[in-house]
């Protein structure tokens, strides 16, 4: 029988505590040993702010409390994303974290919407939408479990301090036993007869030996690509952006329980308000803008006083060809980067963490060391892995594709750029059918894309031929009902802000 696994982790931040808690908790020590390296001399992106609805999820079933993580990382709720300016100037939608209406005889909601559009009801779809009604009144409310209520129609997130993150989950993994070392990696050493990374050697001059390496070390990929030599599928041909600054400011205004993106001149601007302070970036393309310029605009238009000096980043859209090679898995930025369109930064770290647990589990019956990293296992992790970014890739690309802006050359760029195929099917069914693409599994369900095609002024020519048919039900009546009981939900939320001081007040650092 061999020994426990030992799991070395290459850096900290956001991608390499959310490792070590997750390994820690769901595996006792008597499968794995877990030991995470980084150096305090390193700094981290940390500009990860914003979150989808899948971290509660991933935080509960390793025994985080909600309201002490939300009061330590001084987090707001967040419903939904606000684009403003994405397919003409003065647009503005919300992609929501929850249900458009419901299905009515296995019809989906949408289809009835088009069918009392095209009959001249002018009603909004947003409206049909209980997150986005809130988010546009600055309200909030925890989801009902009860099916039957309107409450229960929407999920939620968080937009909180992703530097206060990480460190809440240092302390609450080396409370579990997760052995931590300060220490820059000077050297990697790989096994000769199979080029598997033996050790790494740190700048004090401990030899650091294990089974499994995760490398956690950013966009350098210290063990993925500088030792493993894995490559690396470049996407800048669909996503332009290949920059960004990021500077927090002062609150101003009510604390909105959504994240905003806004289109601009070379790309888009974030604000995403915390507790203490608002997050704020430019994305860009250096092909059309010089970063002092974006520097610059990004100050000219923050809501409140800086509270630094921008922070420039280097990215370059893609993944790597391989994210578990040989034995090192890559998690967080060294396995690949999206932008933060759709705040699937810590979504994609989530993914590999859990598909990796998954897969590391141990298998009743008698173990070996060869079985741990059975070949076939490692395909099947990498093919998942490949499929979540891919499908990230094209939601991301709609954004951009989609858009009706002459008015600055990357927009004119985007809007008439060749797009994936996998891309252009989902369009073009949508288009033609008002037929969403949907999977069994994969990220962004059917609302997500609606959001994002309606809001983009992809419409579909016409609608679902079932939702005509008798259905005991009048289509318009339906329809009031549900816009009134979204009002009436609403009517009894609490303000966004008062709802925080309520339930997760924000400790100091």
């Amino acid at each position: 029988m061999p020994g426990p696994l030992r799991i070395v982790i290459v850096g900290g931040g956001t991608a390499g505590w959310m490792t070590a808690a997750a390994l820690v908790s769901v595996f006792g020590p008597a499968h794995r040993q877990v030991r995470l390296i980084e150096s305090s001399e390193i700094g981290i992106v940390g500009v990860g702010e914003a979150t989808l609805p899948h971290i509660r999820f991933f935080n509960r079933r390793i025994g985080i409390d909600e309201r002490e993580l939300m009061a330590k990382t001084q987090a707001t709720f967040k419903l939904g994303i606000e684009f403003v300016d994405w397919a003409r100037r003065g647009d503005s939608y919300i992609h929501p974290f929850g249900a458009y209406g419901s299905r009515l005889a296995g019809v989906p909601f949408h289809h009835y919407w088009l069918r009392q559009r095209e009959a001249g009801d002018p009603t909004p779809i947003e409206e049909y939408s209980l997150p986005i009604m809130a988010s546009r009144a600055n309200k909030f409310a925890l989801p009902a479990e009860d099916p039957s209520s309107v409450l229960s129609t929407f999920g939620y997130a968080f937009q909180f301090d992703a530097s206060l993150y990480a460190r809440y989950l240092r302390g609450f993994s080396e409370a579990r036993g997760v052995q931590r070392t300060d220490g820059r990696i000077v050297d990697v050493k790989l096994r000769a007869a199979d080029g598997w990374v033996e050790s790494v050697k740190l700048d004090s001059g401990e030899v650091v030996t294990g089974d499994l390496f995760i490398d956690c070390s950013g966009f350098r990929g210290l063990l993925i690509e500088q030792a493993l030599k894995t490559g690396y599928d470049e996407w800048t041909k669909w996503l332009p952006c290949d920059r960004a600054m990021a500077v927090p400011c002062e609150n101003s205004g009510p604390l909105t329980p959504y994240t905003r993106a806004t289109a601009r001149e070379a790309g888009w601007q974030w604000r995403i308000p915390l507790q203490h302070r608002t997050g704020n970036g430019y994305v860009y393309s250096s092909h059309f803008i010089s970063d002092d310029e974006a520097a610059s605009r990004l100050l000219e238009r923050l809501d409140g006083q800086k509270l630094a000096d921008p922070r420039p980043l280097r990215f370059t859209a893609g993944r790597r060809r391989k994210t578990w090679n040989r034995n090192v898995v890559a998690i967080g930025l060294s396995g690949g980067f999206l932008e933060p369109l759709e705040s699937t930064s810590i979504y994609l770290i989530q993914i590999a963490i859990t598909t990796l647990i998954d897969y590391l589990a141990p298998a009743s019956g008698p173990s070996t060391d060869a079985g741990r990293f059975d070949p076939r296992i490692v395909d099947a992790f990498n093919r998942w892995i490949e499929m979540e970014y891919d499908r990230v890739r094209d939601f991301l690309i709609l954004h951009y594709h989609a858009t009706e802006r002459d008015d600055a050359p990357i927009w004119n760029y985007c809007r008439t750029m060749p797009i994936p195929d996998s891309l252009a099917h989902k369009m073009e069914l949508f288009r033609t059918r008002g037929h969403v693409v949907t999977y069994k599994d994969g990220l962004f369900l059917e609302p997500s894309w609606l959001a994002v095609y309606l809001g983009q002024r992809v419409m579909p020519r016409g609608h679902d031929a079932r939702a005509d048919l008798p259905h005991g039900t009048d289509i318009g009546t339906h329809l009031t009902r549900v816009r009134d009981s979204i009002q009436d939900a609403l009517a009894r939320m609490p303000m966004h802000e008062d709802f925080l001081q309520m339930y997760c007040p924000a400790t100091l650092p």
